[in-house]
């Protein structure tokens, strides 16, 4: 299925697997690359060194094309690109809008540039910016979210912007790329459904929690970094819902300080990302401090398997899974209902 989306990137097939923090490791990168989809590598938890170490693994387990997921704002973007230049990656994603800059490096050196986008005026820009392609996330997406539905922003984006559109938010067979595609979508990007294969990395006790939650347990709440954060309601979302300011700020100060160690950032570098993290958006220092929960949080469950300590982030196809394939099934089943669905449309 030839769409601009596996004409840009020289996949086989219209899904990309997003990088998920903690998730989207060599293992499930590299197996959602063999098997035709492009697998995109998380590396917002890695230090530089440890990305590049990944990088490299993914290459000696696939000749597929991959791409690495970037924080635009984080103070050592500039490294992190030059070791995405240096290494050949085809791709890189951003959770954030990249600057004109960033962009125009990246494209100086070959690698296509897709960002994630949750507004029709953030894809407009970073259209006129020179992005490749764009990724369209509905409320429905897991981790960070909006409020306006998929359905509802992609039809927007499609038409504002005359680069490939990604949809993601609510994706997890062959009848919702069909959708996607027929609201003019060059592809979809899917989390939970790869968080959910047998490929994936996450602790058996963390999968089964999501293969028994219901569309009624997956929430949204503010109360982990001060964002809207969509996950799987847990006894920690709900004592972190009741807790108060000031408890709230000491976990997250404990957390900052665990995530400055794993990651071997200075305090100096955490306030300068901060820093960043305010400009320009109407955050507290309270929910600028409160993000350092986050990562820890998701490692937590994701690495650790503490389904009582850690965030399970979602999206709301989670309470519509329930098996774990590995990503070539999943790939090849996506497909196939994809393709049935078109033959039984009526001509």
């Amino acid at each position: 299925m030839a769409t601009a989306l596996t004409k840009l990137v020289g996949v086989r097939h219209p899904i990309v697997q997003t990088g998920m923090g903690w998730v989207a490791g060599p293992r499930l990168v590299s197996a959602a690359a063999n098997a035709g989809a492009l697998g995109i590598l998380a590396s917002a938890t890695m230090t530089p060194d440890q990305l590049r170490t990944a990088v490299r693994e993914v290459k000696s387990r696939t000749d597929e094309p991959f791409g690495v997921n970037l924080r635009a704002d984080a103070g050592d973007a500039a490294d992190r690109v030059r070791i995405i230049v240096e290494e050949g990656v085809r791709v890189a994603s951003f959770a954030l809008a990249p600057s004109r800059e960033l962009i125009a490096r990246l494209k100086d050196a070959g690698v296509l540039v897709v960002p994630s986008i949750g507004a029709r005026r953030h894809a407009e820009k970073v259209a006129a910016w020179g992005a490749d392609a764009v990724v369209v996330q509905g409320g429905e997406g897991g981790g960070h979210t909006g409020n306006v539905a998929t359905t509802v922003l992609l039809p927007q984006v499609v038409d504002a912007v005359d680069i490939p559109v990604i949809a993601a938010g609510g994706f997890f067979d062959g009848r919702g790329l069909v959708a996607a595609l027929a609201y003019g979508a060059a592809g979809v990007a899917m989390g939970t459904r790869f968080l959910l294969t047998s490929d994936s990395t996450v602790p058996q006790a963390v999968q089964a929690r999501y293969l028994a939650a219901s569309v009624k347990d997956i929430t949204v709440t503010t109360k982990v970094d001060g964002l809207p954060h969509r996950m799987l309601r847990s006894e920690l979302v709900a004592a972190l819902e009741r807790s108060g300011r000031a408890a709230a700020l000491a976990r997250a100060v404990r957390h900052a300080a665990s995530f400055r160690k794993l990651s071997g950032l200075s305090w100096a570098q955490m306030v300068r990302d901060g820093l960043t993290m305010k400009h320009g958006k109407d955050l507290t220092w309270s929910q600028v401090l409160l993000a350092a929960n986050t990562p820890m949080l998701l490692k937590a469950s994701m690495v650790d398997g503490r389904t009582d300590l850690g965030v399970m982030a979602s999206g709301q196809v989670a309470g519509l899974i329930d098996d774990l394939p590995s990503c070539a099934e999943l790939v090849g089943r996506i497909m196939a209902e994809a393709h049935e669905a078109l033959a039984a449309l009526p001509r």
